[in-house]
């Protein structure tokens, strides 16, 4: 059957049915079972379970099921996601960490983590099941770092606007579980890694910090990158002591690719944001509508990011090519100068935001584009709100209102404004986590 949108509502409710359709593809309990179904073990074999980021407890869920219908044993685990869940089974323990930003339950998340992996023993197996968030829900310091230091490193880089590989890179260093440390933990048990991406490229050492992938960088790289982005002055006291005495060779760096303790790691990636795209391209064709590929990835500033995908809308409007059009991927936001006021926000309502500047002059051709930009795991920023729509009539509904939109978007206070135009999407969280999307439709 074929859909024809002719208006606004009908367009934001199109977009979301895409939406929908990108958020099932990932859910992290039935990748996580299909991932588990066919293990070479032995039947005797004891299993323990582990699973960190915003998507642990499905994950989880979802492995304990593949377990259980193989009659193997579950010896223990741990479960540790961005909200207090039920175990998924009796043996193992579950808790929760703080995000975005590390805390004390974070460092409590970690600290279980150790007292259960001793109790894995070299003819053991485990699943460690590793998904969007895991860097803050198990953020706690490497030995001679401080806790405290951990969370101001966090928020020096996000406010240094780094894409997430860079930005990785500098938090996994200073992590008891980032670079491949929790791989050599478990060894020689082996492990089996299944990954639901939230980063671009999919590479198992940036998901979640890579806690067993190994580490691509090594010190002296690190200071030179921290330097050309002037952040190695910065660095709080303990974590450039620690890489001090790293790059000096008084302490170990992070195991690399030739380490031991990997030769009995196994790494497969279930779920990605190019199967989400893949779904909701699914699901337009099959509503009847055209859809295609963005030409490029989401990537760098999110208000640029919105203002080249509102100008290609345009020219694909003018040129009388109508239908919807995906982009997925993960942009910034950089707040430069701390004395500059600063609102609440996310990168997906900011490019919504940067959008709707763009739409707003774009004459008749605009009002026949909807667009929507969403966080896949529901929750953009640290606010209630999933993403935002955009469309022509957005900036002006926003001044109506009585909000300044410029000035919104120059303070990053986006969320207010969207609010106040209405065009707020609150999902509410998913379970799973691979980027954002941006999809957009012209009727």
């Amino acid at each position: 059957m074929e859909v024809t949108v002719s208006s606004p509502p009908q367009g934001r409710a199109l977009l979301s049915a895409l939406y929908e359709a990108a958020v099932a593809a990932v859910a992290p309990a039935s990748l996580a079972s299909a991932a588990l179904t066919d293990l070479d073990a032995r039947p005797d074999q004891r299993f323990w379970v582990f699973a960190f980021g915003k998507a642990a407890p499905a994950m989880a869920q979802g492995a304990v099921a593949a377990l259980r219908r193989s009659l193997y044993t579950i010896a223990g685990g741990v479960v540790a996601g961005a909200e207090p869940s039920a175990t998924p089974f009796s043996t193992i323990r579950s808790t929760h960490g703080d995000h975005p930003l590390p805390g004390a339950k974070s460092l409590a998340a970690a600290q279980l983590i150790g007292d259960t992996v001793p109790a894995v023993r070299g003819d053991d197996a485990a699943v460690v099941l590793v998904s969007g968030g895991t860097t803050s829900l198990v953020a706690a310091p490497v030995r001679g770092a401080e806790q405290s230091d951990i969370e101001r490193l966090f928020v020096q880089l996000m406010d240094a606007g780094l894409d997430i590989g860079l930005m990785n890179a500098v938090r996994k260093r200073f992590l008891r579980w980032g670079a491949g440390r929790l791989a050599v933990a478990l060894a020689p048990a082996r492990t089996r890694v299944l990954l639901l991406s939230d980063v671009p490229g999919d590479a198992p050492a940036d998901i979640g910090s890579g806690p067993c992938a190994p580490d691509e960088w090594r010190a002296r790289d690190l200071v030179a990158m921290l330097e050309d982005a002037r952040l190695l002055d910065r660095l709080p006291a303990s974590l450039r002591e620690y890489l001090s005495s790293v790059f000096r060779g008084l302490s170990p760096d992070t195991p690399k690719a030739g380490h031991p303790a990997f030769a009995h790691v196994s790494t497969c990636v279930v779920g990605s944001n190019a199967l989400a795209l893949d779904a909701a391209f699914a699901q337009a064709k099959q509503l009847g509508v055209s859809a295609e590929r963005g030409a490029f990835a989401l990537s760098g500033e999110a208000a640029a990011c919105g203002e080249r995908i509102a100008r290609l809308l345009l020219e694909r409007a003018a040129s009388g090519r109508t239908g919807c059009v995906m982009w997925g991927g993960e942009t910034t936001v950089q707040l430069g100068d701390a004395s500059v006021a600063r609102g609440t926000g996310g990168r997906c309502q900011e490019l919504a935001l940067a959008a709707a500047r763009v739409l707003a002059s774009g004459g008749d051709e605009a009002r026949r584009v909807t667009i929507l930009a969403a966080g896949t795991d529901g929750r953009d920023g640290p606010t209630d709100a999933t993403g935002a729509f955009a469309d022509a009539l957005l900036w002006q509904r926003i001044a109506d209102a009585g909000a300044d939109p410029a000035a919104a978007l120059a303070r990053h206070r986006s969320h207010a404004a969207l609010d106040a135009g209405g065009a707020l999407l609150r999902r509410g969280p998913t379970g799973t986590n691979v980027m954002d999307v941006v999809i957009a439709v012209v009727e």
